[in-house]
C-alpha cells in the first residue's frame, strides 16, 4: 500500500469516481478526498478478511495472583 495518500478534490472525485475505485482496489492504494483544500473522507481498499473477535485482546493485559480459589473475606451477600 502507497505510504502517501494520494489527494483530489471533491468535484474530481464525483468525476472520476468509478475509475477511482477500481485503481484503489487493484493496486492497494488511498485516496483523500478534499473539500476546499481541507481533507473530508479516505477511500481505502476493503479488507475482505475481518478481524476475528476471538483473541483480539490477547497479551493486553496480565493475572496476578491467584483468580481461582475463594476469598477469605465475607461478602454482606452472605450475611442474609
Amino acid at each position: 500500500m502507497s505510504s502517501t495518500p494520494q489527494e483530489i478534490s471533491a468535484a474530481e472525485f464525483k468525476a472520476k469516481c468509478l475509475k477511482l475505485m477500481d485503481a484503489v482496489e487493484h493496486d492497494r492504494t488511498q485516496v483523500v478526498i478534499t473539500k476546499r483544500g481541507r481533507p473530508v473522507a479516505k477511500l481505502v481498499p476493503y479488507d475482505e478478511k475481518p478481524p476475528s473477535v476471538f483473541g483480539f485482546m490477547a497479551g493486553t493485559f496480565t493475572i496476578e495472583g491467584d483468580i481461582v480459589s475463594p476469598i477469605d473475606v465475607r461478602w454482606d451477600a452472605e450475611h442474609e
